[in-house]
């Protein structure tokens, strides 16, 4: 089985990379930035193609990790040499399956896959669409399992698309703001940056471990934990409240959702 990846930028690499540790995959990548498939050549024994008809005449799988608005030209570019026996997977946000469709002829079997910026590090979670019928029950198999080794994989209708996005495609950004606002927190008070950097990262990863030790516990109890009676964690807290934040975070991400609707909807 040869796995290719058109696009090996940051979440195409991490992809490619995630793919190679299961070792059941010749790897075959192009991009137009030749540094891009160096480093994967080194990191992975990633062999690297010339262009993107010579990828997928090869290769069984086809990661297309592109922007969004040169997905319809790639796809038509490779078409000639597509078969039903090959597999497009597609990362691109809010191009649907019925397009993806239409530039391949309707030729091979699409997967729609939606992987978040941790899966850089293996710490992401990814959406997986199955809705094309012509894809075999073994390569749905196969292409979870695939998946699975880089970040924690949810099996989703393409309906349920822009849901995950909005909460999850997009949650780190809101993730690194609110990290954003901490930093600035912390020069008030006197921290250096370096380490303010340090502290504020690992005070996120030490939160999100200590919730995941404890799934029966909800995050509110878990907040409460914190919050001494009388003491300054509570009004901090409460300030939170007064300013809105709780409300401005779900806004937020309802108003990512509708947006991500919007996109779902554009032919």
């Amino acid at each position: 089985m040869i796995f290719g990846a058109i696009g090996c930028g940051n979440m195409g690499s991490a992809i490619v990379e995630g793919v190679g540790k299961l070792h059941e995959c010749e790897l075959m990548g192009y991009d137009h930035h030749e540094k891009n498939m160096s480093a994967l050549l080194d990191s992975c024994g990633m062999c690297a193609c010339k262009s993107e008809l010579e990828l997928a005449e090869c290769a069984d799988i086809i990661l297309i990790a592109v922007k969004p608005y040169m997905v319809e030209s790639v796809l038509k570019k490779i078409s000639p040499v597509l078969t039903k026996d090959k597999i497009i997977i597609s990362l691109a946000a809010g191009v649907s399956l019925e397009r993806l469709k239409k530039y391949t002829e309707n030729i091979c079997p699409i997967v729609i896959i939606m992987p978040n910026t941790p899966a850089m590090v293996g710490q992401g979670c990814c959406a997986l669409c199955f809705d094309d019928m012509s894809l075999p029950e073994d390569k749905k198999t196969f292409i979870h399992a695939l998946f699975s080794e880089i970040a924690i994989t949810t099996v989703l209708t393409e309906t349920a698309l822009p849901q995950f996005s909005a909460l999850l495609g997009s949650g780190p950004a809101f993730v690194f703001y609110m990290q954003e606002a901490m930093m600035e927190a912390a020069i008030r008070l006197g921290f250096k940056y370096d380490e303010a950097k340090v502290l504020i990262d690992k005070l996120f990863e030490g939160s999100a471990q200590l919730a995941q030790s404890q799934p029966d516990v909800n995050h509110a109890k878990l907040r409460m934990n914190v919050c001494s009676p009388k003491g300054s964690s509570i009004v901090g807290v409460n300030a939170l409240d007064k300013n809105g934040v709780r409300s401005g975070i779900i806004e937020a991400i309802l108003a990512t959702h509708a947006r991500a609707l919007e996109m779902a909807n554009e032919k």
